[in-house]
């Protein structure tokens, strides 16, 4: 039995009817190179046969009576693999639209959390003959990093698979403790959550000895700030924006490539990074979109950059392993070049800000906020209508990093490999990417409603990227 950490409860805390907790992603194969075909049941016999190196699949909530600490992860005394595996087609004539219409309807579903927080479809009738997966896991549960780390144990570096490590005994469930046993472990949490809380306050005071809160609080909303400091640090409210608007239950989903050596031969001509490259051009693709809309703000968009803080021996652990940084991303420039150079910029400011504070302190924190208030307040902002009016960022930015080499799936080659992500009340629009095989998978998803043209998206983004490449040649 294991604790949820505060920042995993957080994302089961956050859910409401119209937002989600659970990420996933499309993996689409060519089932030609499995040595002895490659179907439903194929994908079935890999997964039971590794089910015992994710132990994550088998295990679904605790709850503690009455909301008043964190849940645990239990082993399932009930598991049942069918349950969680799905087989469906996609309509003719099977083109990448009609494969992300599918599957943004499939991700803006819940989670049964009765059952372990997972799902796996496998999705034919793609053209050419190609198939898909499509996996859904709830963020309670893993990152970026720990889901890339799943998908690894089912993936292989060639079509005839890998020897695996014999198992010695068979499954048996865990015992699930009694709701006294459980009150009884939470009366002794809450009983030294003072201490611990004074730990972490001390610790949070000696990492910004200079903070100033009174005499920093109008730069940090926007007010009395020179442009010097306006092109360097985020406010903590985002300029208002179409974005920035409660969400419905209904997504969205686009997805595509753009070749790797593009981006690095920006990078290589301009002094940027590849992460500033990412950024510059997914905010050029929404300069563009909200200028077909007509609702550019003067100020900056901000965006939530999401950091992984796992440790190499942390890599096979469930959990958030996460941090996060808010940085302006320059959609009041319209040149692609000086846009790069300020989101270099900024961007070295906000990694050198978010060094500044250790990311485990930061994690420490949501360990203190009680897990029944917390769902309250969520349930009661989206009650009001009014989640989403005033927020740190507009959208979420990921770059998740991934293997150069081809990958198998019980045989068959992995094409690409495209996130599917979460929105949020505030942040109708999450750009995400993964990189394979020399590309950079792209997986967009927004609100159906407020990015109805999610799909121009995803092209303003290629055209920042020849923008920029006519622009350094």
């Amino acid at each position: 039995m294991q604790q949820l950490s505060g920042l995993d409860a957080s994302f089961l805390n956050l859910e409401t009817p119209t937002q989600r907790g659970h990420v996933g992603g499309v993996v689409v194969v060519d089932p030609a190179t499995a040595p002895d075909g490659w179907g439903f049941d194929t994908v079935r016999s890999l997964i039971e046969e590794r089910i015992e190196l994710l132990p994550f699949f088998r295990r679904r909530l605790l709850s503690v009576p009455m909301e008043m600490d964190h849940p645990y992860w239990v082993e399932d005394p009930d598991f049942d693999l069918d349950f969680h595996l799905r087989h469906i087609g996609v309509p003719a004539p099977g083109g990448r639209e009609e494969l992300a219409t599918l599957v943004a309807r499939i991700h803006e579903r819940p989670l049964d959390r009765s059952r372990p927080l997972w799902e796996m479809y496998l999705i034919e009738g793609l053209d050419g003959g190609r198939m898909a997966t499509y996996t859904k896991l709830h963020h309670a549960a893993i990152d970026g990093v720990s889901g890339a780390e799943i998908l690894t144990i089912l993936l292989d570096a060639s079509p005839e698979g890998r020897d695996l490590p014999e198992e010695s005994t068979t499954w048996e469930p865990e015992a699930v403790p009694s709701p006294t046993s459980l009150m009884w472990r939470t009366a002794f949490r809450v009983a030294v959550s003072p201490a611990r809380a004074l730990r972490v306050g001390y610790e949070f005071a000696r990492a910004i000895p200079g903070l100033k809160p009174l005499q920093s609080l109008p730069a940090l909303v926007g007010v009395g700030r020179d442009r010097e400091e306006f092109l360097s640090r985020p406010s903590l409210i985002a300029p208002q924006s179409l974005l920035n608007q409660p969400i419905s239950a209904h997504r969205r989903w686009a997805f595509g490539d753009i070749a790797l050596d593009r981006v690095k031969a920006i990078k290589n001509a301009t002094g940027a990074t590849v992460n500033d490259v990412v950024i510059s051009v997914s905010a050029g693709a929404v300069r563009r979109w909200l200028d077909d809309h007509g609702n550019i703000p003067e100020r900056s968009l901000q965006a939530l950059i999401p950091i992984s803080i796992r440790t190499e021996d942390e890599a096979s652990e469930i959990g958030n392993k996460v941090s996060g940084m808010v940085a302006p991303i320059g959609t009041h420039i319209e040149d692609p070049v000086e846009r790069l150079e300020f989101v270099h910029t900024t961007m070295t400011v906000a990694k050198d800000s978010h060094r500044a504070m250790p990311a485990d302190i930061l994690r420490d924190f949501a360990q203190f906020a009680p897990p029944a208030v917390a769902a309250r307040a969520a349930r009661l902002a989206y009650r009001s209508g009014r989640g989403g009016r005033w927020t740190p960022f507009n959208l979420v930015i990921s770059n998740i990093p991934g293997p150069h080499f081809p990958l198998y799936l019980a045989g068959a080659r992995l094409e690409g490999h495209y996130p599917v992500s979460t929105i949020t009340d505030g942040a109708a629009l999450n750009i995400t990417l993964h990189s394979y095989l020399g590309n950079l998978c792209f997986g967009l998803i927004a609100d159906r409603d407020l990015v109805p043209d999610l799909w121009s998206v995803l092209a303003y983004i290629e055209d920042e990227v020849a923008a920029l490449e006519t622009a350094i040649s």
